[in-house]
């Protein structure tokens, strides 16, 4: 039997721990009303207070999809940021990344929106691609450029955002910073052999995330990595974590855009697992990285 990796760093470790006493590591064999259970009390175990004045408003966007706004006490910049959540297309809400919308929100001294897209099996592809690309169309008609942000599954939205927005001539897009994002790859080399059974995501949980998602492997959009043409998108601020089966998505995205002529920040956080985001205050690996997606998206917003 193989040994299944993991990471030496006793804070990433804790984390996981963590994690797996309110999400078990088989959570995607139960119903899905169970799953967002497990979920919701993983993201409030892990909630944190906003900023000093930083002032947060619900609203909708064609008047169903909500969307939260984010606004620092301190504003530097008109660009804004669109943030769209992970949780494999199946969990999430505005609540599970709030705390990361308003801390990334803070550090880039911009306007946030984070999306509430609608979730898999009930909706399933295009539904939260379609809700998301309406999210950043209205935003693009206020005027001011935006900078797009996805984790996991969110960071594969984000991609796929601008890929669709450069093939539609749809201009503004000032960045996008991809978190351990799903981009396509073939589920059978690489990472997603070698970390199949990394801890917090298996390459099995990521077939069944797929799988429940139900794009076409012709949705271009849906599968960043299988485009064709990688040139004229925006700069984009790519991170990955070592262990975890998604590590070469995104190794594979930032080298295809640096050879496609776009500018690329590229790292690898060689002690995370997926999901490091919400270890920030747990892990020194996951603190750094954090800090370098804030800086990155800062950099995007104020040119």
């Amino acid at each position: 039997m193989t040994e299944r990796p993991m990471p030496s760093e006793e804070g990433i470790l804790a984390f996981h721990k963590r994690c797996e006493d309110f999400y078990p590591a088989d959570a995607v064999d139960a119903d899905i009303a169970q799953q967002r259970a497990w979920y919701d009390a993983l993201c409030a175990a892990f909630d944190a207070p906003p900023p000093a004045g930083m002032v947060k408003q619900d609203s909708l966007v064609a008047e169903r999809i909500a969307v939260r706004r984010y606004r620092p006490a301190k504003v530097t910049t008109q660009t804004r940021l669109f943030y769209i959540h992970g949780g494999g297309f199946v969990v999430g809400s505005l609540n599970s990344h709030d705390a990361i919308c308003a801390e990334i929100s803070e550090a880039a001294g911009a306007e946030l929106v984070s999306v509430d897209y609608r979730l898999s099996p009930e909706h399933v592809w295009p539904a939260a691609f379609d809700d998301c690309w309406a999210v950043l169309v209205e935003l693009l008609l206020e005027g001011h450029p935006v900078v797009l942000i996805g984790d996991s599954a969110g960071g594969n939205l984000a991609a796929g955002l601008a890929l669709k927005a450069r093939d539609e001539g749809l201009k503004g897009i000032a960045g996008q910073a991809l978190v351990y994002p799903g981009l396509g790859g073939d589920l059978v080399s690489g990472s997603y052999q070698d970390m199949a059974e990394a801890p917090g995501l298996s390459t099995a949980d990521i077939a069944y995330y797929r799988d429940i998602y139900g794009a076409p492997d012709d949705a271009v959009h849906a599968f960043p990595l299988r485009a064709e043409n990688l040139s004229a998108l925006p700069p984009a601020f790519i991170t990955g974590a070592y262990f975890d089966p998604l590590r070469d998505d995104a190794r594979a995205y930032a080298a295809r855009l640096a050879l496609s002529g776009v500018p690329v920040e590229f790292r690898e956080e060689k002690q995370m697992i997926h999901a490091w985001l919400r270890a920030r205050f747990m892990s020194e690996g996951a603190r750094a990285g954090f800090a370098a997606l804030c800086d990155a998206v800062r950099r995007m917003a104020n040119p």
